[in-house]
Parts: C-alpha cells; sequence; structure tokens
C-alpha cells in the first residue's frame, strides 16, 4: 500500500493543487471542478507522469486546442510575382480553420484563462499571452500601405523574422498562441520553391545532347519557375552532381515558344572555367549560341566591336560569357540588361566588400542564379553577399543582418531557424551521399595519414614557435596578427619539407616524412595502376612534388597552378583524362579545386591542409562526381605532434555554424587567439612529430 501511494505523496510534493486534495482526502473520492480546476490538472499532466501516476485525459486535449491570433499573407490574382510584388495582409483570431468574429474575441479576452467552452468546443486561453500576440499584429497590419505588404515582408513574417529585420526578433509570446500563414495562392507558390518535384516539368527539346537524371530535370524546372517570377535562385547541389549541364538545359528550354527571349543571358565564371564551358556547351547543346567576352576566346577586334555596340553584336547571342576579372574591364557589361546574370562558383562574391563582389552586384537582370556547392564557406555573411546579389533587400543591409543574427544568437535557446526559413526557398542543394539523389555513385572514403617530422624539421619547428612566444610579448593589433600569420604559414611550410622554409631548393626526400609518406603510398597505387591527384596551397612545391612522383611512378605526370595559361588548361585536364594518360596530377588548390573534371583519378592526397573543409571537399570533388566508376580515397596528410594535427581536431568542432544553416563547412580563425591558446595549438609534442 505504501508502494502505491508513494508516486501520490511525490505529486503532492511538487504540485500545491494536488497536495491540498490529498490533505482533506478529496484525493480519494469523485469531486467536481470548475474548468479552472481541470485546466490546472491538465497542465500538470507532465509533474504527475514523472511521479509515477497515470492519467486519462479526454482526446481532445491531446491536441491541445487553443484560439490563435492568425496572420494570413496571400498573393492577388494576375500580380507578377517578384521581390517587389505586394502581398495582401490581413490579421484575426481563429479556432481551428474557424475565424472568430469581433464579439467572439471580445469575449474571449474578457473571460477567464484556463478552459473556456467556445462554440460546444473546450479551448485553452491564456487571456495576457492572446491580447499581447493581438496588439502586436495588429500594429503590424497598422503599419502595412492599404493592408498590404512587400514580397520580402512577407517572405520574413512566414519564417518567423520581423518583417523589419532592424527591429530585432518578434516578440517572445510563444509560438503556441500565434499562427503566421500563407494564404492558398501564395501557398500554392511556395510549395514550387520547396518541392521542385511537384512542378511542370519543362522542356531543353531535342537540343539537348543529354538525358537528364531526375534529380536534374527538377532543378531545370525549378530555375526555370523562380526565374519566370523574376526571383533569385541558388543552384547549390554538391560538387559533381551536374550544375553546369542543368544550366544548359535551362538556356534551351528558354528557347521554347513563348517563352523564347530577344535578351541575351549572361554568364560570369573563373577564368580557369572558360574553357570547361565551351567544351560543355558543345558537348551537351551544340546549338546553342555561345559569345564569350574574355581574350583568351575571343580576339581584340571582335570585344572592341562588342563593346561599341553591344546590342547589335550580341543580337541572337544565347549565352554570353564572361570572368569576373573582365567585369572591372568593360562597364557596358554593367550597363547592358541581360535576361539572366548567372554567376559560376558563386563564392567568388563572398567577401561583399571586394571589387568584384561590387562589380557583379551592378549587373542589371530579369533573375539571377548562382552556382555554388558551398554556399556557407565561413561565416553568415558570405551567405548575406550571396542574397545580396540573388534577392536584394531580403536578408537587410549588411549591418542590419548582423544585428539580427546576433539576436537570435543572444536567444535563450540559440536557433538559426528563421534564418534558415527565410534562405531556403531560394538554395536547392542535392548531396552525392544521398542515395536518394543518385544510387549509383561509387563511395568517397576520407582518411587521415599522419606523418612524422624529419630532425631537421623538428628542429626548425622548434625554433619558429621559440621566436613566435618572444615576439609575442611585445606585439599587439595589426602587427600581431601579421606576426601570427606569418608564422603560421611557416610552420606550415617546415612540416612539408624544410627546403620550402629555407627556399634552399634541395627537397631531399629523407628531410621530410609528408615526402616519405607520400613515396610510400604512391608506390602501392603505382603497382595497381591507379591514377592519383595531389592538393597543395603552395605554389612553390608543385615542381618538387612533381620531381618527387615522377621517380616514384617512373613515368612523368602533370601540374596545374595559377601561372598556367587558361588555354593550356583544358589540354591537361584532357590528357590527364584519357586513356592511359598520366599516373598523376598535381594541383594549386586555388587552381584547380573547382571546375574541373578529373575522373581519371580514383585517389585524392591533400599534401598540405587549407584549413577549411568546404574548400578541401570542392578539390575532392574533381574525382567524385559523376562519371567516376570506382570509389574513391580521400588521403589528408597530418603530421602528428605539430599545429597541423590540433587544427585537424579543430575543424571538426567549428563545422556547427554552417550545419545549422545549409550544412556546409565553418573555418577556423586563429589570430583572435590569446597567446597561451595560441601557443598551445602550435605546441610541437616532441614524442609524437619525431620519425
Amino acid at each position: 500500500m505504501i508502494r502505491l501511494l508513494t508516486p501520490v505523496q511525490q505529486a503532492a510534493a511538487r504540485c500545491p493543487w494536488m497536495k491540498r486534495l490529498v490533505d482533506n482526502g478529496q484525493i480519494y473520492q469523485p469531486t467536481a471542478w470548475s474548468a479552472q480546476r481541470a485546466h490546472g490538472l491538465l497542465t500538470s499532466l507532465p509533474q504527475l507522469e514523472e511521479c509515477g501516476l497515470s492519467v486519462r485525459v479526454p482526446d481532445w486535449w491531446k491536441a491541445r486546442p487553443r484560439a490563435r491570433v492568425r496572420v494570413n499573407i496571400d498573393r492577388r490574382d494576375a500580380v507578377r510575382m517578384d521581390t517587389d510584388a505586394m502581398l495582401d495582409f490581413d490579421v484575426g483570431v481563429a479556432l481551428g480553420d474557424r475565424s472568430l468574429s469581433a464579439g467572439e474575441i471580445e469575449d474571449l479576452l474578457a473571460g477567464d484563462d484556463g478552459l473556456v467552452l467556445l462554440k460546444g468546443q473546450w479551448v485553452e486561453v491564456d487571456r495576457e499571452k492572446l491580447q499581447q500576440a493581438l496588439e502586436h499584429w495588429r500594429a503590424v497590419e497598422k503599419q502595412a500601405r492599404s493592408g498590404q505588404i512587400s514580397f520580402i515582408e512577407g517572405m520574413r513574417l512566414l519564417a518567423g523574422a520581423p518583417a523589419d529585420l532592424s527591429l530585432g526578433p518578434e516578440i517572445e509570446t510563444e509560438q503556441v498562441w500565434m499562427q503566421v500563414q500563407a494564404g492558398s495562392r501564395l501557398r500554392e507558390l511556395l510549395a514550387g520553391l520547396r518541392n521542385p518535384g511537384q512542378l511542370k516539368t519543362v522542356d531543353a527539346g531535342t537540343a539537348l545532347q543529354a538525358t537528364l537524371r531526375p534529380y536534374q530535370r527538377e532543378g531545370v524546372d525549378w530555375l526555370r519557375f523562380l526565374s519566370g517570377l523574376g526571383l533569385g535562385a541558388c543552384l547549390a547541389d554538391d560538387m559533381g552532381l551536374g550544375k553546369t549541364l542543368q544550366v544548359l538545359a535551362l538556356m534551351l528550354s528558354m528557347r521554347q515558344g513563348a517563352a523564347a527571349t530577344q535578351k541575351p543571358s549572361l554568364l560570369v565564371v573563373p577564368a580557369s572555367l572558360l574553357g570547361n564551358w565551351r567544351s560543355e556547351a558543345q558537348r551537351f547543346a551544340p546549338t546553342l549560341k555561345l559569345q564569350f567576352l574574355h581574350p583568351a576566346e575571343c580576339d581584340a577586334d571582335k570585344l572592341e566591336r562588342i563593346a561599341g555596340a553591344p546590342a547589335a553584336e550580341l543580337q541572337g547571342v544565347d549565352l554570353a560569357v564572361t570572368t569576373y576579372s573582365m567585369l572591372h574591364r568593360q562597364a557596358w557589361l554593367r550597363d547592358m540588361g541581360w535576361h539572366l546574370v548567372i554567376l559560376d562558383e558563386a563564392q567568388a562574391i563572398k567577401n561583399a566588400g571586394t571589387r568584384q563582389s561590387k562589380a557583379v552586384k551592378q549587373l542589371s537582370a530579369h533573375s539571377r542564379i548562382a552556382l555554388t556547392g558551398t554556399p556557407v564557406e565561413n561565416r553568415l555573411g558570405d551567405l548575406w553577399s550571396l542574397f545580396d546579389f540573388l534577392n536584394p533587400g531580403l536578408l537587410g543591409s549588411a549591418s542590419v543582418f548582423k544585428s539580427f543574427v546576433k539576436q537570435l544568437e543572444q536567444r535563450e535557446q540559440v536557433s538559426y531557424a528563421p534564418l534558415r526559413q527565410l534562405v531556403s526557398p531560394y538554395i536547392l542543394r542535392r548531396m552525392k551521399t544521398d542515395r536518394r539523389v543518385i544510387a549509383d555513385l561509387p563511395e568517397k572514403t576520407e582518411t587521415r595519414c599522419f606523418c612524422a617530422l624529419s630532425r631537421t624539421q623538428a628542429r626548425l619547428y622548434q625554433q619558429t614557435v621559440e621566436s613566435m612566444r618572444v615576439a609575442l610579448a611585445s606585439a599587439d593589433g595589426i602587427a600581431r596578427r601579421g606576426l601570427v600569420l606569418q608564422t603560421l604559414m611557416r610552420l606550415k611550410q617546415i612540416c612539408n619539407h624544410p627546403s620550402q622554409r629555407s627556399g634552399d631548393g634541395g627537397y631531399a626526400a629523407v628531410d621530410s616524412g609528408k615526402f616519405l609518406r607520400l613515396a610510400e603510398l604512391c608506390e602501392e597505387l603505382a603497382e595497381r595502376q591507379e591514377r592519383v591527384l595531389v592538393f597543395t596551397q603552395f605554389r612553390e612545391i608543385i615542381d618538387p612534388l612533381v620531381g618527387h612522383l615522377a621517380g616514384v611512378f617512373q613515368r612523368p605526370g602533370l601540374c596545374l597552378h595559377g601561372g598556367t595559361a587558361v588555354g593550356a588548361r583544358k589540354a591537361i585536364v584532357e590528357h590527364f583524362q584519357a586513356d592511359g594518360g598520366p599516373p598523376f596530377l598535381v594541383l594549386s588548390l586555388k587552381a584547380g579545386g573547382t571546375g574541373l573534371n578529373l575522373t581519371a583519378a580514383s585517389q585524392v592526397i591533400h599534401f598540405d591542409r587549407w584549413w577549411n573543409p568546404a574548400v578541401e571537399n570542392q578539390a575532392t570533388d574533381r574525382a567524385f562526381r559523376i562519371g567516376q566508376k570506382r570509389p574513391v580515397l580521400v588521403h589528408k596528410f597530418v603530421t602528428a605532434g605539430t599545429i597541423e594535427e590540433r587544427i585537424d581536431a579543430l575543424i571538426a568542432d567549428k563545422r556547427k555554424l554552417a550545419d545549422d544553416i545549409l550544412g556546409a563547412d565553418g573555418e577556423v580563425n586563429l589570430t583572435e587567439l590569446a597567446d597561451e591558446q595560441l601557443l598551445e595549438l602550435v605546441r610541437l609534442d616532441v614524442k609524437r612529430a619525431l620519425m
């Protein structure tokens, strides 16, 4: 009996109303309760169950019926949708799907809290919270222009953000007491943004010399849908899923029927990808008329004629192709009205203050498209800059956005959900690792390849750390930041090879643990006749690596870096991709990390680390992409006992920010660390480091 009564005693200790029932004995007999007392029982269910009591409640309570403030946002018929469109805005109070009259709302707010019988249904009411929510939204409605708000304001409200981001997060009233919803017409439009599979399939026609995979067809449909509305779209598919092909199919579809336009579209790419776009267009869309606006692909006289009369010279052109750097040199590109402006490798505008970012955002177009596998590389500022191009104003100004994010982070429970909901309709991201997207891509395996230091490396490393320790004592501000960056660069060079730091040109393999480990690994690959990509961030070590690997494979290889001529890059790629091609290709991470198709390699080696997984993943995906028939093995070289090993561990902890938004990766910022933290990070663990 005592065991049976123990839960009752525990519940009485936690719930005052339960204690009164126990004390007066009413707990053991049927008792008539008022609606308010019944509400007290119902809201105490979690505590009662935690004490071990089993309570049976009516089925209607499981749904917690409440009268809520309902905000309805909808589009008007026959109104063209873009970021300048106006939306209808209406505020009321509803019970389920039924709107309450003004009299019913007045009676509800004048009554008691707890349970109220309304229209034959028991509902839960908290007058204070309901009144607070109603006053807030009526104030927003009053500020609206003739019962309307802008498309941008409406999208913010539907995402759970304020209509004006500068005002900070919405009132802290619990969301259960209010509901912001899209009306039927706007809901249909948003469904198309969020669910490309439901869109009407567009036809690229027989001119497309490829069979699109289902996810690629959805991508084309989605791009066509958003561009038709005048909204910016970010195609953020994983590297190698065919973003180029989807854009070419989109361009062909725009030539079909009534959708045909006289205006050409503009594609902006890194210079290294000009040849890739020409090759892909010739292969998949040979009838598409392209005009390259770059000296590497077009003679100077032709460029001069186009600049003098662009409208006439580009008559009949489907897609003009230029580079980010050319935007500075040819002002007419910014004066021309384009149908679409498409950015490839759009992370090039992640820094809003750069000259090329400003030039890109001056381009005039009906709609804008960004292609990138990494919408967020390092900071949320990257995302703001991207959307400042795609849909200007959606995320407010840079300062307003920064303040808004800070307020989200200062909430009791940090959540980027409003930001995610705000940007997600304009971002389409599919991953190669998702078997629902592509089931026939082989596996990718990543492994850390730990390397030791030679004694020469260890001595130089320790000397460099000690020099920094002394210098930190008197350095501050910009000088300190410069000291830290310089030291980190020197430590990276030493971890690669002592000769890279000294510049003596020796590069003896025995002086570097990485060179020895690279030889061991590639000897095995040579026996298996597997081809390999080797990435490094340092231009000066590429030639020594090429010479070292040529000795291991007993065959010459190839290299590609920032100094490689644009025209030569295509030949290098084709040579490597050919049957029986060279066994290895050494690439600089920046020049060879994006846009290239290098599926002849099934092995990828990161000889040194960029310390940003997004950049490394881009490089890896030169091999791990559509067309790859074999499993891809990725080797990430890490020198044990050094800063490389500790940064490798830190990177895993820095991914949360971008993962919360888009599933991308973050970068470690070291210059802001305190002296003690920094010295601990670069400390040499001799026992682990030495060979």
